[in-house]
């Protein structure tokens, strides 16, 4: 009787639409019942990597919403008697171990801006990088960057060293100067939630993922031993490598360090050997990293070997020479892509200064790009520059020389990246293999 007076009053359409809706709210995600949106996993961590997602889903996931910048500074006028509009650029150009990585990023920035300049540059006005070095010495990145400020830069790129970054990031916070950082792999860089910062290579985080699943689910090893850098680059570089392999049942056996510029690395390697590890995980420079190779095959032992991407560079092949072959590593891009822009870049790059460009000069060379695009959209005012690096929409799928730039929600672009193994003493190049799930 109840149900037949209710129909009376409510007709069956009406009905459907009640039922419906309570059984799409049965089926809502639960971060969506919380409040928050369902999206893609922040930083792109595939579902078995996310920690305790197994056991409760979080209340909250942070990561997911950009940061908004409300402060004043749209309302500024562009100056109207320049006679050149000036771009900062910080990175390693002495007195470091990546001197040779800091002088790829500055050639890389430079071709952009020399080709910006000869399509008539900002309205008539020409770019003009001021160039710093990143000396690599605590608080010595901020300095740089409140010189920038006096120079009255528009935009700044760098660094690469992952401390200095983070204490440059904080001055330009400060002081309100949109940064386009392309070389620092640090993962928590852009977890600062700075809303004046993007970054264009895509983070450790990236290999690290994609490390795990080929070195545990692909290759089918399961008692790998670490060496790596005692520097915040190793350190943070492998961190989510430790994490990742603990969560499906494989944690690193034994995980041994060394500071740059060491080159006999006997005692940690005999310490790895005695664990009898069936794979060797090494993370750090190119040099380093190929003779720490060329000491793991002269003590007999003949595991398969991984690394770190700074291993990608010729000074790693020339030291390791016949040992390198069948190492496997990742790559931030495809170098030998069959893509025009890439092409044209890598010819005129090696035209101008005579070498081929690293993974430092192309992804600077896009970023540099970036800003002047920026620039050129939003005129002479840092907010409006901010406001159009960051919305999400202007650069979202930008088709650089190193390929797309996908931001997530901390402009951090998690584009898929390459695996790079030796074959016939040159490293070839091809995607990151599809993630392979634990068996239930």
């Amino acid at each position: 009787m109840l149900f037949v007076k209710l129909n009376k009053i409510i007709n069956m359409k009406t009905w459907y639409g009640i039922l419906l809706s309570f059984v799409l709210f049965l089926l809502l995600p639960f971060s969506w019942v919380n409040g928050q949106q369902d999206t893609v996993n922040y930083g792109n961590i595939p579902d078995e990597l996310v920690a305790y997602d197994k056991y409760l889903k979080a209340y909250k996931y942070h990561f997911l919403e950009p940061m908004q910048f409300y402060g004043p500074g749209r309302e500024k006028q562009a100056p109207t008697d320049l006679e050149e509009v000036r771009i900062g650029f910080l990175g390693p150009l002495e007195g470091s171990v990546i001197v040779y990585f800091g002088k790829q990023m500055l050639q890389g920035s430079m071709l952009a801006i020399e080709e910006a300049n000869k399509k008539g540059g900002y309205n008539g006005i020409p770019f003009k990088l001021m160039i710093h070095n990143d000396v690599g010495l605590w608080g010595a990145a901020a300095n740089e960057v409140v010189k920038m400020d006096d120079e009255e830069v528009w935009a700044w790129l760098g660094t690469i060293d992952d401390i200095n970054s983070h204490v440059a990031i904080r001055a330009t916070l400060k002081l309100e100067i949109p940064n386009v950082n392309t070389s620092d792999p640090d993962p928590t860089f852009t977890e600062t939630a700075i809303p004046w910062v993007i970054r264009t290579i895509p983070d450790d985080r990236q290999s690290n993922y994609a490390l795990v699943n080929y070195i545990f689910r692909i290759k089918g090893h399961s008692r790998v031993a670490m060496i790596r850098a005692n520097n915040r680059y190793g350190r943070v570089g492998i961190l989510h490598f430790n994490r990742s392999s603990t969560r499906i049942g494989f944690p690193v056996i034994i995980e041994e360090r060394f500071n740059d510029g060491e080159t006999s690395f006997k005692e940690q390697l005999e310490r790895i050997k005695k664990t009898s590890p069936d794979a060797i995980l090494i993370c750090g420079n190119a040099k380093e990293s190929g003779l720490i190779l060329q000491q793991i095959r002269e003590l007999g032992m003949n595991q398969p070997v991984f690394g770190s991407d700074r291993m990608v560079n010729p000074e790693f092949l020339r030291i390791a020479g016949k040992y390198t072959e069948g190492v496997v590593t990742t790559c931030q891009y495809n170098p030998d892509a069959n893509d025009p822009k890439l092409k044209a870049f890598k010819a005129n790059y090696y035209k101008r200064f005579g070498q081929e460009p690293d993974v430092f000069a192309a992804h600077a060379y896009d970023g540099m790009n970036i800003i002047i695009e920026a620039i050129q959209k939003a005129g002479l005012n840092r907010a409006l520059i901010r406001d159009v690096l960051t919305d999400l929409k202007t650069f979202q799928g930008y088709e650089g020389v190193t390929g797309k730039v996908i931001f997530d929600a901390t402009w951090n672009n998690v584009r898929p990246i390459f695996m790079a193994k030796v074959s016939n003493g040159k490293f070839e190049f091809s995607p990151a293999p599809a993630l392979v799930k634990t068996k239930q």
